[in-house]
């Protein structure tokens, strides 16, 4: 009896060891992972963030600007009064690890514009494009205008590749409206971060599940 009780007691004792274990565990990760929303609007005055967990992206938009439900878009947001003032985020899903698999940043941006972010009848140019790296993950920033008939389209762009998605953030305005707006566009663009999808292990019932979670890369 009396190592029954013996048995059971170390179960116990080891049961609480690993409580606490995790408890320590839980609380530095909480203490670690940044409020990015709190963050990103204290540090830009003008701008309010956004933060998507479920798809792993935070960026700033311009206060004022309006969210807009955009058929085969993530997120978009505009000014009402400038329509071609807007910023808008679109993932789909790729078995690419790393944005470099696609080409070298002036050959992937070039296609992009190309086949997605302008219509087929408007003349684009490619100004700049540039790889950035920010926290070990790389993306690809670029700049470009896009001519219509009737008016043309200054832009910047970031992409990225993480969580098994590719991620396009677009952000412009009427190119005479670009010299007076095209630092917050920068900020913007600039703002872009992408977090990584990490596994946490979870005790219940003395079994060990594992639950993915979105956790910056910036802590």
């Amino acid at each position: 009896m009396s190592k029954i009780l013996h048995r059971q007691s170390i179960k116990r004792e080891l049961e609480s060891s690993r409580r606490r274990m995790l408890l320590a565990a839980g609380a530095a990760v909480f203490l670690s992972w940044p409020n990015l929303a709190a963050n990103a609007a204290e540090a830009k005055k003008g701008f309010l963030p956004v933060t998507d967990k479920k798809d792993g992206y935070s960026f700033l938009y311009p206060f004022g600007w309006q969210e807009v439900v955009v058929q085969g878009q993530d997120k978009v947001y505009k000014d009402v009064i400038e329509p071609l003032e807007s910023v808008s985020v679109n993932t789909i899903p790729t078995s690419k690890q790393d944005i470099r698999e696609l080409g070298p940043p002036d050959q992937v941006a070039e296609a992009l514009i190309r086949k997605v972010l302008a219509a087929p009848t408007q003349k684009t140019k490619l100004i700049e494009a540039k790889e950035n790296d920010v926290d070990g993950r790389t993306y690809y920033t670029f700049e470009f205008t896009a001519q219509a008939p009737n008016f043309t389209r200054h832009a910047l762009g970031a992409i990225a590749i993480a969580n098994g998605k590719f991620y396009t953030l677009t952000t412009g305005a009427n190119e005479r409206r670009w010299e007076k707006i095209k630092d917050r566009l920068h900020t913007v663009v600039d703002s872009f971060k992408i977090e990584a999808r990490v596994l946490q292990l979870v005790w219940f019932n003395g079994k060990c599940r594992k639950h993915g979670f979105y956790l910056s890369v910036l802590f």
